[in-house]
């Protein structure tokens, strides 16, 4: 039975603490679900390294946004892209259209220049346009945030004619988007919930222990079931109802981030060129316990159990079903 086989002599000493794991993430969802506290801060490599101090600074701007929130929002809108430019003709890392541009951009690093393609400029000024939606809106009943989130999506008047979020599907889901992706690029301040999807996940891609790797390969006929990394985590989620990207650096960002030893079956593991950088990202496994993960890992091996522990472990994701929704990738389905 191929789902018991182990590569490199691991022997049935981590298939059996596979299996307690996975009893395990059943029990810790069943009795920590709902826990997590208040986030606060960025987590440890969920901004790259360049633009980090500046969104640290301006995502303090005003109580309305946070460094999370506005990590969320320059994510969604370029995926951290400078020259980004959409066929609407928004430009930038904040995707300003020209005439927003020219009323609301602002010289954030002090060159005496509003340049919506300069990322310093373009940070400072997404910031300082959320603080002054919530301005326009601060007497709307409701959440802040959330209001802020609505008056920059459907108008500012929307928001205080209908007395908060108006009944608009396009602005519910962007409140929502936002505000679920900004988990992703928060520290935790307390335990992340365990995904109750995770066993499923685990037990799908233990089934395709012994595969050969194929590089671009999602497990069709046509590829003989075969995956490269991304393509395998991206098929066990999709087994328990949960679509992931399908590029490793884009599932990143589809939860919460736990710390090394917090790590429960189920979660991603991502491995990096760049520590500071997750656009660098180059690997990815689904973590079973014990510092182990299965992964597809390369050309001319086969799916099999690795440790996670090494040089360019970049840290870890717990998966979500409103975090995987929420990715730029998901929207643009």
């Amino acid at each position: 039975m191929r789902k018991f086989w182990v590569a490199g002599g691991l022997g049935a000493g981590l298939v059996l603490l596979l299996g307690l794991l996975l009893i395990g993430t059943y029990v810790a969802a069943a009795g920590l679900a709902g826990i997590g506290g208040r986030a606060l801060g960025l987590a440890k490599g969920a901004v790259p390294a360049e633009y980090l101090t500046q969104v640290q600074k301006w995502g303090t701007l005003c109580p309305a946004i946070s460094p999370a929130l506005l990590a969320a929002q320059l994510y969604q809108e370029s995926g951290w892209n400078p020259k980004a430019q959409s066929p609407a003709a928004a430009q930038g890392m904040a995707q300003f259209i020209p005439a927003t541009w020219q009323t609301h951009g602002v010289d954030g690093d002090g060159d005496g220049k509003r340049d919506v393609w300069d990322p310093e400029d373009a940070i400072a000024s997404a910031a300082s346009y959320d603080c002054e939606l919530a301005k326009y809106v601060k007497d709307a009943p409701g959440d802040a945030t959330h209001n802020m989130l609505a008056a920059y999506n459907a108008g500012a008047y929307r928001v205080i004619q209908y007395g908060g979020v108006p009944p608009y599907r396009e602005t519910q889901n962007y409140v929502k988007t936002i505000t679920t992706l900004a988990k992703s690029f928060e520290a935790p301040a307390g335990p992340v919930a365990p995904s109750k999807q995770a066993a499923g996940a685990i037990y799908y891609a233990q089934d395709k222990l012994g595969t050969p790797y194929l590089w671009g390969g999602t497990g069709t006929a046509a590829q003989n079931g075969r995956f490269d990394c991304s393509g395998l985590t991206k098929a066990a989620y999709h087994s328990v109802g949960i679509e992931l990207p399908r590029v490793a650096n884009d599932q990143w960002n589809a939860g919460p981030h736990p710390k090394r030893d917090e790590l429960l079956p189920g979660d991603l593991v991502f491995f990096a060129y760049d520590l500071k950088d997750p656009r660098s990202i180059h690997h990815v496994g689904i973590y079973v316990g014990g510092g182990y993960m299965i992964n597809a890992p390369y050309t001319g091996a086969v799916i099999r159990f690795d440790k996670i522990d090494t040089p360019d472990y970049l840290g870890a994701t717990r998966v979500t079903s409103d975090g995987a929704k929420a990715l730029p990738a998901a929207n643009a389905a």
